[in-house]
């Protein structure tokens, strides 16, 4: 147990007396490689066009007129059906389904192809090749060799140095 306690005790110590220390360093370049890179880039551009497409065109208020006709129609054959009572539900009815049936056929009969011209576009690529020169710098830096590319040849590479006790 007491070996424990003097244990615990010194980590206690050395967090309290530890520091960390941060600094920049210049670290001299002993050696810059000129490096030759060729990127292939995708550049997109859009290609449309125009092109005439098929369209119905329904004349306008024939169903109006079909439903009117329809229900006229089936209110007068619905009336000659019913009987007694009945006549005012059958002719109800009668011009009910005929205003329905009339309207159908009206939108179907009614109909004109035709043809609308339509804005159509798609995105295309080219590919272009760039050669990319940059420099592969090498220095050394607490016996580590460390390297950093750049788009020029550099004399000095700054580093991020931090030392922990």
């Amino acid at each position: 147990m007491r070996k424990v306690a003097i244990a615990l005790s010194l980590a206690v110590v050395a967090q309290l007396f530890g520091e960390v220390i941060h600094f920049t360093k210049r670290v001299p370049v002993y050696k810059s490689v000129e490096v030759h890179r060729v990127v292939t880039k995708r550049v997109p551009y859009e290609e449309c066009w125009e092109e005439e497409v098929p369209v119905d065109e329904y004349e306008e208020g024939s169903e109006t007129l079909g439903a009117i006709i329809g229900g006229a129609a089936g209110g007068i054959l619905g009336h000659q059906v019913g009987g007694g009572s009945g006549k005012t539900a059958a002719t109800v009815g009668g011009a009910i389904i005929g205003t329905l049936i009339g309207k159908n056929l009206a939108e179907r009969s009614h109909v004109r192809p035709g043809y609308k011209r339509v804005k159509r576009c798609r995105t295309r690529y080219t590919e272009r090749e760039e050669t990319i020169v940059e420099y592969k710098n090498y220095a050394k830096v607490m016996g580590r060799r460390i390297v950093k590319y750049s788009d020029r040849p550099l004399r000095y590479i700054r580093v991020d140095v931090t030392l922990e006790y």
